[in-house]
């Protein structure tokens, strides 16, 4: 590992976001709901915009108060366009400067904003009104016009290779990876889903070759897991840190899980190893058959608060005001199989309802059909907890 720049940022940044082809970098601040937009280009970081900055800070603003005021934003999948989300308005900025998006309304609640992977249509998550939760937004730039789509609430991520996309739909007891294939200008889901324990993860992250589906999260730990693709075998899962010691939290505890970063993974140029930002300001690599383990001291008695790969395959690392980037190898990451996902999608179909009765869902080690929940009735301590609960359910009805 080898660092190649360094730079001040101005502000400790929460969160890393690359463009998915060129050398633009978008950093969130800690402090305050801004976000500054920097280029990479012959061996420097130099900073292009910064938006927000002049707004109030985060000060005592925790939990939801401080998530709803955070600006979701997201790159356009081949051009120099950001677009920045919040409750009450979406711009998009460019190189020449920033302009809003009309016909959008406001919403009282934190908004989710994506580029469908043509960038023709904007994709808003939640819709506006009583029951904008049920419901997204997608917007055709070129004409104005809006469809209403289907929920999600945690970013879109397509597949390297392309025809397919997930999101999250998350609830306090299980959290839906969907997958939808890359068709027409509303998300369209399939039966097929992941399940996860519990809630509040990050947007999933393929892997360079989109053979592997990295999820970090959730609310209740630090957990990494990944998954294979199109399987969905899950071959990973850890914690980082100490795994939770159960209510009442300890505040010791809390503030060990609290002190990690939750954007500190990434894949980087090789497909089979993650990237992940420690507290004590290392970087470990880690293959994801967990047979490898090393560690790079990074940032010396800082800690990492965001982490992410490039399109070239460098790392950006944040920490201590500081951004820098990262030589991790020129191993070739190889082509993203389109086979893959003509795979996935013959063995599933479109879910005319996404509701987990109706889906085909594994966990990563168990699959359960379509009706196979109404059934459940019996669970054990090593169970996931949104299973457990269901089995409670069904012996009381």
């Amino acid at each position: 590992m080898q660092i190649l720049t360094r730079v001040h940022s101005g502000a400790t940044a929460q969160r890393l976001l690359p463009h998915p082809r060129l050398a633009l970098v978008a950093a969130w601040d800690a402090d305050r709901p801004a976000i500054r937009i920097w280029e990479y280009r012959d061996g420097q970081l130099r900073q292009r915009a910064a938006l927000g900055v002049d707004s109030a800070g985060y000060v005592e603003d925790v939990g939801y108060e401080r998530l709803k005021r955070t600006p979701s934003a997201a790159w356009h999948p081949r051009d120099p366009l950001l677009a920045v989300a919040d409750a009450e308005s979406v711009v998009l900025w460019t190189p020449s400067g920033t302009s809003p998006v009309d016909g959008v309304p406001s919403t009282e609640y934190r908004r989710k904003v994506a580029f469908s992977p043509d960038g023709r249509t904007l994709w808003l998550s939640p819709a506006a009104g009583t029951d904008g939760w049920e419901h997204s937004v997608a917007l055709d730039l070129a004409s104005g016009t809006t469809l209403t789509g289907p929920r999600w609430d945690t970013g879109v991520v397509a597949h390297p290779a392309g025809g397919l996309v997930c999101t999250l739909v998350s609830d306090q007891g299980a959290t839906l990876v969907l997958f939808s294939a890359d068709t027409g200008p509303v998300l369209r889901p399939v039966r097929r889903a992941l399940v996860l324990d519990c809630d509040g993860y990050q947007a999933p992250i393929f892997s360079s070759d989109g053979r592997h589906l990295a999820v970090r999260g959730n609310a209740y730990n630090n957990s990494l897991e990944v998954f294979a693709f199109p399987s969905l075998r899950r071959v990973l899962r850890m914690t980082l840190g100490e795994p939770s010691p159960g209510y009442p939290y300890p505040q010791e505890w809390l503030d060990e899980m609290r002190a990690w970063s939750r954007h500190n993974v990434a894949f980087g140029p090789s497909p089979r190893v993650l990237w992940i930002g420690t507290p004590e300001g290392v970087v470990v690599e880690l293959d994801v058959d967990g047979s490898r383990v090393v560690e790079h001291e990074v940032l010396p008695r800082a800690a990492v608060t965001a982490l992410a790969a490039t399109a070239t395959g460098e790392l950006v690392v944040a920490g201590n005001d500081e951004l820098l980037v990262l030589s991790v190898g020129t191993t070739d990451p190889g082509e993203a199989a389109g086979a893959s996902v003509t795979a996935f999608l013959a063995g599933t179909r479109e879910a005319s309802v996404v509701d987990m009765d109706q889906l085909d869902l594994t966990d990563g080690t168990r699959v359960w059909q379509s009706g196979d929940l109404a059934t459940v009735s019996e669970t054990s301590a090593t169970n996931p907890s949104w299973l457990r609960i269901r089995a409670a359910v069904n012996r009381r009805t």
